[in-house]
Order: structure tokens, then sequence, then C-alpha cells
């Protein structure tokens, strides 16, 4: 097979005909694979040990997502928008990317509740014996995942937008330099 000469950014003519075709990378797709094969080998292992549960609790995940977290979300997003929409971006940040830097650590935080909302509301009665943990410490606990999950997006946002402003050019730098050359 012939080489194919390579672009400025290191792809070849094959790896842009892949991603034209397929939308995304080999290493994308090959990850999706292994997760759909870690995902059908979990379901399979569920289904043979308790078939109706799992058609159950699929079911109710589907309707309680579409009926009660769906409108949810999407009321606190869009009213998350629509209050810091008044307000003026920082200078050097892209638009609209910041509410990105909100919806991920607020998905991620969510995620944790519906999951552990049992133990974090101290609703579980038979927890504490397999675990040996009070149901007390899960709600600091998720209090304090949640504000690290918070500060990491606002820090990450901060060298977002330092790193989307130009540099500035100082007086200092240039004053010393024409001290120096006076001094000398």
């Amino acid at each position: 097979m012939p080489d194919t000469p390579e672009t400025t950014d290191g792809t070849t003519g094959r790896g842009r005909r892949f991603a034209a075709w397929y939308g995304a990378g080999p290493l994308h797709l090959l990850a999706l694979l292994a997760s759909l094969a870690l995902t059908g080998y979990a379901v399979q292992r569920l289904v043979v040990e308790r078939p109706l549960a799992v058609a159950v609790w699929f079911v109710g995940a589907a309707v309680a997502h579409d009926l009660v977290l769906l409108p949810l979300y999407s009321i606190a997003d869009l009213s998350a928008r629509s209050v810091l929409r008044r307000r003026r971006a920082p200078a050097g940040s892209a638009p609209r990317t910041w509410i990105n830097h909100l919806r991920v650590p607020a998905v991620l935080s969510g995620l944790l509740l519906l999951v552990w909302f049992p133990l974090i509301l101290d609703l579980s009665v038979p927890y504490p014996g397999a675990t040996g943990l009070s149901e007390g410490v899960y709600l600091g606990r998720w209090l304090a995942v949640t504000g690290v999950l918070f500060g990491l997006s606002a820090v990450a946002l901060a060298f977002r937008i330092r790193r989307a402003r130009p540099p500035r050019r100082g007086r200092g730098h240039s004053h010393s330099h024409s001290r120096d050359v006076r001094d000398s």
C-alpha cells in the first residue's frame, strides 16, 4: 500500500476519510466498542440472575428520567443561562462555554445524589450493618465532593479565561530596560 502524506495536524488521508465517515477518530471508536462490550457483559450477568428486576429497573429509570429528571434539569439549565446571560462575559472568555463549567459538576453531583440518596438522606435501614459506617457521614461527604467538583470547575474556568486573554505588554518591562541603558 502506498504511504499517504501527512497533513500539518499529523493525520493521513485515510485518517481524515475515516473521521469524515465515522465522525471521530479511531481511538473514539475503540473506546465506544469497549464500553459497549463491558455494558453487554454486565447486562447479560444481571439478566441471567434477576430478569424481572432488571426489566422493572430499566422501565422505571426511563420513566423517571423522562417525566421527572428531564424537566427538572432543563428548567435549571434554562434558569442558569437566563440569569447569567444578563451579566457580561469576562474579557477573553469564549461565548457560552462557561455554562459547561456549571453543568458538569452539577450533573456529577446529581448523579451521586441519585445513586446514593438513601444513604445521604438517612433513608436506608440495612446499610449501616453492611458498611460499618453510620448514615450521618454520607451527607457531609456528598456535600464535600460537590464543593470540590464546583471548585475544580471554577479553577478550570479561571485557567481557560486566563489562557484566552491576549498577553499584556507591561510598561514596567520596557521602563526597567530603558533605565538600565541610561545607567550604563
